[in-house]
Parts: C-alpha cells; structure tokens; sequence
C-alpha cells in the first residue's frame, strides 16, 4: 500500500503539551486548498499518481500548458502542482478536496521543501570546517581554507572539493517526523521537530518509507466540505475503511 502525500504550507513553529503536561516542539503545516486535480493511470502513462494542486491561481499567471491541461481536467489552475505515485487502492477521484485528517497522529511522515537561502559563504560555515589556528603565524587568514592544488600531482583542484559557495536555497527531505496531531477545523497538522524551509514555504508531506505504517485510511478522508461551487468535490468514493498494511 502506498498512499498519497499532501502539498502543505508551513505556519510556522510553536509547541503543545501532551497528556502528560511535556512541551513538544512541533512545526505548524496547514493543508489549505490541496486539490487532487488529476490522476495517471497505469494504462495511459505507465504508472499509476495522483496529481495535486494548491493555492488557486489567476489565468494570467498560469502558462498556457497548465491552463489547457486544468480545463481538460475540469478544474481550476492552482499554483503548486504536484505528483504523488501512489498504489492501485490508493487512486482519489479528481476533484477531492484534502484534509489534514489524511494523517494521524502517532505517525511517521517524510516532509521535503526548498531550505532557507543563506548566499555565497565560507566554507567554515558551508562545510564545517575549523579553520587556521589563532595564533603562529597565521595572519588574517584564520577563516580560510588553505592550499587546494596539492602539490606538483595532480597539480589542480578536483571536481567535488569542498569550498567556498552558494549555501541553501535546496531541496532538503527530513525522514521520519512523528505527527503529534491535527485540527480538522483549521485543517492543520502538528508535526514534531523542524521542518525545512522559510514560513510561508510549500512542504510535501508523506508517508514515512522506512517506518511501518498501521491504521491509516485508505485512499484517504476527505474535507468535511461537501460540493462548493465551481468545481464539484468528490467525497463519498474517498470516504473508506481503513486498512492497516
């Protein structure tokens, strides 16, 4: 079983207190409008995903592809669009509107997103490196890297040498982050520990691929919101059994 994931914004951080009175530190991940807008099929493209989309976006700022492909499909051009493989079971009909009920609390989810950009430094702070001594001889190169041509051979640097450059602003994944719980009301999910990004970054969340998984619903639940104007939002084919692995 391979379910899908969900395309999140992140709120920010805060922390929540368990039954037992002890402060979590959990990041704030709000699910919003994610759309499932689409699908691919075995038959048609060679594997099966489902296609999700957030945060609606005008017709002048969607590119012509994506706003024939969206009114092909029937719904509206979102912003983030997505691509989540998925197993046969876990198929969702376009036009279902998500929820941060699709995860549950206690379990483990991989969540990926564009870190911070920190610019051009040095490679004490890029690649941890110690630097010079303090003290003899050294004189104002303390933070520097030191020779890199080694000698007559090879006589360059090599291709990979850690050094001085662009840091962040990169696709980071952080594995198994325990979700602490949800609020289906804001549509928010609670996830312990640090999420990668600035507030306000797009998160794909997922199931964590090397935690097992029991009790999660299949293909998912969907929003509480039933059929809204404009695009009609498909909830009873989601609403299923849940199924453990």
């Amino acid at each position: 079983m391979k379910r899908s994931g969900l395309i999140t914004t992140k709120i920010g951080m805060t922390r929540l207190y368990d039954d037992g009175g002890v402060a979590h530190p959990v990041t704030v991940l709000s699910v919003g409008d994610c759309t499932v807008i689409g699908n691919r099929t075995q038959e048609k493209n060679g594997y099966v995903a489902n296609i999700l989309g957030m945060r609606e976006a005008k017709a002048k700022h969607v590119a012509k592809p994506q706003a024939v492909a969206a009114e092909k499909a029937g719904v509206k051009p979102y912003r983030k669009v997505v691509e989540f493989r998925v197993s046969d079971d876990c198929v969702i009909p376009a036009g279902t509107a998500l929820s941060a009920s699709h995860f549950v609390a206690g379990q483990f989810v991989d969540v990926q997103a564009t870190s911070k950009g920190k610019g051009f430094q040095g490679a004490m702070k890029r690649h941890n490196f110690g630097g010079k001594e303090a003290s003899h001889g050294v004189l104002k190169a303390h933070r520097s890297i030191g020779g890199t041509g080694m000698r007559e051979w090879p006589g360059r640097v090599l291709k990979g040498k850690k050094m001085a450059g662009q840091m962040g602003n990169e696709t980071v994944t952080v594995q198994n982050l325990k979700v602490f719980g949800t609020d289906e009301a804001e549509n928010l999910i609670f996830v312990e520990g640090a999420v990668p990004g600035a507030n306000g970054t797009f998160v794909l969340v997922v199931d964590a691929v090397k935690k097992e998984q029991k009790d999660l619903p299949v293909p998912t639940k969907a929003a509480a919101a039933a059929v809204e104007s404009g695009t009609e939002q498909v909830t009873e084919a989601t609403e299923t059994e849940t199924v453990a692995e």
